[in-house]
């Protein structure tokens, strides 16, 4: 039997599908059974991290996500995971709330930045300004001799719009642009591994610039959501029969 994970989703609720494709897309499987088992919390009325973090207008999101989490592991989460970056910032309440493990998107994303850069590497950091804001990778990067390198001010402006538009939009050539300009400008200032730590770049993540290595802290998650499950990964070899 494959371990059950639960999502804390709806932040947004596109990136919560995407993550469910992802673990799909991630499972070698001959039916229905070989996939992963997950309870998905969609819950778009999470308060806005933006109004919280940037704004200071908002509500505390942190309640409500560890409501989510006792929620999911009473209908039988066996582990608890979280698509957005920026809710991280929360994750100590989650933690508090249930006593499942919580599947660390930013610690597993750290892992894999010291792996493509090496220590004493420059990371650039492709997220919203609440991210920088609140510290989220530093300590994580900092203890792993990792160095990360955010878009200067205006660009960060034009990432939270970025961000914006595709919430209300979806995916758009204009957020493209924005995505593949800033990841330009963080390579020309030496951070040639990149990060993309906002789910709603995951929706976009080929709009990158070219001279970049770039992974998405996503797909980091994804692969500990299938690890934990005991499902066996598409790269994985089968057993000899």
């Amino acid at each position: 039997m494959k371990r059950r994970v639960g999502i804390l989703g709806g932040m947004g609720p596109e990136a919560t599908i995407l993550v469910m494709q992802k673990v799909l897309a991630a499972v070698d499987a001959d039916d229905d059974a070989d996939h992963v088992p997950l309870i998905v919390d969609q819950n778009p009325q999470v308060p806005s991290r933006i109004k919280h973090l940037i704004e200071g207008t908002g509500s505390d999101p942190a309640p409500v996500l560890a409501d989510m989490a006792r929620r999911l592991a009473a209908g039988g989460a066996e582990a608890v995971a979280m698509p957005c970056n920026t809710a991280h910032h929360y994750s100590t309440a989650i933690r508090a709330a249930v006593e499942v493990p919580f599947l660390d998107m930013i610690e597993l994303s750290a892992d894999r930045a010291a792996q493509l850069t090496g220590a004493g590497g420059r990371l650039g950091i492709l997220a919203s300004p609440a991210v920088q804001k609140v510290g989220l990778f530093d300590g994580p990067l900092t203890k792993r001799g990792l160095t990360p390198v955010f878009p200067d001010s205006e660009a960060a402006g034009r990432m939270l719009s970025a961000i914006r538009l595709i919430k209300a939009e979806g995916p758009c050539s204009a957020a493209r642009d924005v995505l593949r300009a800033v990841s330009a400008e963080l390579a020309s200032r030496g951070a040639a591994v990149q990060m993309i730590a906002c789910t709603e770049f995951s929706l976009i993540a080929d709009a990158v610039a070219e001279s970049a290595t770039v992974f998405d802290t996503l797909d980091c998650l994804v692969e500990a959501i299938v690890h934990f499950s005991g499902a066996r990964p598409a790269s994985a070899p089968r057993d000899a029969t």
